[in-house]
């Protein structure tokens, strides 16, 4: 897994059927990254659902949030939309796991993201990363308390 002080890699993936977000972009905002092994799991659909209450809390550190799953740009679109969701689920479906295997948190032996957290600074250093168990929410405390250290 990726640590502190590592440029995080590039991506490019979809973020709805028709549109992808390309991590790069985002150079001049915080950005944290949430990959989670699968959409309409019960602990990745809480842990989803948190993180959009949470958005206003983040958009106050000038940070943009995205869920990263092995699931397909479809699969994402139905979730986020039943899930009210306000923000992206990126589809790291083709090749699978590509973006998660770069970042260290891809899990071979199930075939899917590892549950794991990464806190982006505006040059686009990772300056937070954490590594949950699959089956516990790891919540917002760490990510929050990542973009106050930013601030200091």
């Amino acid at each position: 897994m990726l640590q502190k002080d590592t440029v995080a890699p590039d991506f490019t993936l979809f973020a709805t059927p028709d549109q992808k977000i390309t991590l790069s972009e985002f150079k001049g905002k915080n950005v944290i990254l949430a990959f989670y092994p699968a959409d309409w799991s019960p602990v990745c659909s809480d842990q989803m659902a948190l993180y959009n209450e949470m958005l206003k809390f983040f958009k106050k550190y000038d940070a943009e949030i995205f869920g990263i799953s092995v699931d397909s740009k479809w699969c994402h679109l139905a979730f986020s939309q039943s899930r009210n969701l306000h923000f992206p689920l990126l589809a790291d479906f083709e090749a699978k796991g590509e973006t998660a295997k770069k970042y260290g948190v891809y899990d071979d032996e199930e075939g899917e993201c590892k549950r794991a957290l990464f806190v982006i600074n505006k040059e686009g250093i990772i300056q937070w990363s954490y590594l949950s168990p699959t089956a516990i929410n790891p919540g917002a405390d760490g990510i929050l308390e990542a973009l106050e250290n930013l601030k200091n």
